[in-house]
């Protein structure tokens, strides 16, 4: 089997239009398509639902279940809030600057931008408290290329000791060094 590329994802969120409007307005997203249902078409279940499909750009699609008569959705307690996100990239660094000028217009608390040695990226939360990400890359080929080079090595320590591996760790030092 070969997988042709990420259909959707979906995640839910607490009420669909604010949901739509959010990334409508804040990250300029159209708004594709709207299922709604009595019924889970998979499991015959009944649990109305609204499932709405946002265009993230590039053939990538967000997708969202709103669900009324399921308890107020909640995040995994056991997991810190910055592991759990989405992440976007944006054309550049100066892509990345505007759009957080934008969204701290739309009244939206932005951390960042944050360098990532490889990357430069801005957080923020959408109105259901999921986080995401706005991505610039500033990479090289070369950085890549090691980055690939050592992730075999990288995972067989971690796996072994849990402790992080040294083996990229150039790439924290390069925010020291004032790059972007």
């Amino acid at each position: 089997m070969k997988l042709k590329r990420i259909h959707h994802v979906a995640y839910r969120c607490k009420d669909a239009k604010e949901t739509v409007d959010f990334y409508a307005r804040v990250l300029n997203m159209d708004f594709m398509l709207a299922f709604a249902e009595d019924q889970v078409p998979s499991t015959k279940e009944p649990d109305p639902y609204m499932h709405v499909f946002l265009d993230a750009g590039m053939g990538n699609v967000l997708a969202f279940f709103e669900l009324p008569t399921r308890p107020d959705m909640d995040r995994d307690r056991n997991t810190p809030e910055w592991v759990q996100h989405l992440a976007f990239e944006v054309e550049d660094y100066d892509a990345l600057l505007a759009a957080k000028a934008h969204i701290e217009a739309e009244g939206v608390d932005v951390i960042g931008p944050t360098n990532h040695g490889i990357f430069q990226s801005i957080y923020f939360f959408d109105p259901n408290g999921h986080r995401l990400e706005l991505v610039a890359n500033t990479q090289t080929q070369e950085q890549l290329d090691e980055l690939r080079r050592v992730a075999p090595a990288m995972l067989e320590e971690w796996s072994r000791t849990k402790k992080a591996p040294r083996h990229a760790a150039w790439l924290h030092e390069l925010e020291f060094r004032g790059n972007h």
